[in-house]
């Protein structure tokens, strides 16, 4: 049986914590807007795709049992939520884009005098929850045509943590070595390929994603292995030409300096500690896609034809 990270249906939404795997496997219900936000912020979903989906389905269960007098009354609401929404994690494009499409379809309903509040909050509902069905039609395609390696992903751990528990859930043949051990394992086994995720991608093939991405960009290139993105159209972002322009977001020191509650580091040390780095698209063979595999080059001139 498939792993669900998310649980949905008709206005009441369960994720997956995180937080607690492996050790625990613990559903935690979000009763809204709020909810969404802490759950995003503190990692308790991971995953740009993921946290877009988790963003917008908590909005629809703050309005679900709302009732709205007027449209203007439901689109200021739905707006000032989708802007708070936006603040939890800056890098990831995915939820930003997906606010945006939200609030385009609001605005097109506040000026369509043939439909009532009640009919629009109903539209915008059915909308999102299309995401959810999209979203998971979208991994599905995107599986197709890859084959993980499966690294630790420190300092938050979310590969030993997160990544493997999938796997093993899945019952996929994987091992799991450390940040570390990437260059001696290209060194010393036959590595077809390393593929990674991807939290925003600028419109000239350059990659946000987890800490430690560049750093196996190099070293594929190094050992001419080739290196792929596995990311939806949803985390392409044309509107930013290249990577330089994407806001890396830095997490708290603790994530560096503890683990599970129990300091590793020597107190009083000065920590650094950015959740992104951006790989070079120059370092990137293709970008796998619910359309299949793409070349950088290719990727403005696609999204402006979905």
């Amino acid at each position: 049986m498939t792993l669900e990270a998310i649980k949905y249906k008709a206005g009441q939404l369960e994720i997956l914590d995180q937080l607690l795997l492996p050790g625990e496997s613990k559903y935690i219900p979000l009763a809204g807007v709020k909810d969404g936000w802490s759950a995003i912020h503190k990692m308790q979903v991971r995953g740009a795709p993921a946290i877009a989906i988790v963003g917008c389905l908590s909005l629809v269960v703050e309005i679900y049992d709302k009732q709205y007098d007027t449209k203007v009354a439901l689109g200021q609401e739905v707006s000032k939520h989708l802007q708070y929404l936006v603040t939890s994690r800056p890098t990831a494009v995915n939820l930003k884009l997906a606010a945006d499409d939200v609030q385009s379809l609001v605005e097109s309903f506040l000026a369509n005098e043939t439909i009532n509040a009640d009919g629009m909050k109903q539209e915008v509902i059915k909308s999102i929850e299309h995401m959810l069905e999209k979203d998971i039609s979208d991994n599905r395609a995107i599986g197709d045509n890859e084959h993980v390696y499966c690294t630790e992903t420190r300092p938050y751990n979310q590969g030993a943590r997160l990544t493997a528990y999938e796997l093993v859930h899945d019952k996929l043949p994987a091992t799991l070595i450390t940040d570390s051990m990437v260059a001696a394992l290209l060194n010393s086994r036959t590595i077809d390929a390393i593929i990674v995720g991807a939290d925003r991608v600028a419109a000239n093939g350059d990659t946000a994603n987890k800490i430690g991405t560049y750093q196996m960009a190099v070293v594929a290139k190094h050992h001419g292995v080739p290196f792929y993105v596995a990311a939806p159209f949803t985390s392409i972002d044309v509107a930013i030409a290249d990577g330089t322009q994407i806001k890396i977001e830095e997490r708290p020191e603790h994530e560096l300096t503890h683990i599970g509650g129990q300091r590793i580091a020597a107190p009083g040390i000065g920590c650094w500690n950015p959740a992104f780095d951006v790989t070079p698209a120059e370092l990137i063979t293709g970008i796998i896609t619910e359309r299949g595999v793409l070349k950088p080059s290719e990727l403005a001139e696609k999204v402006r034809q979905k």
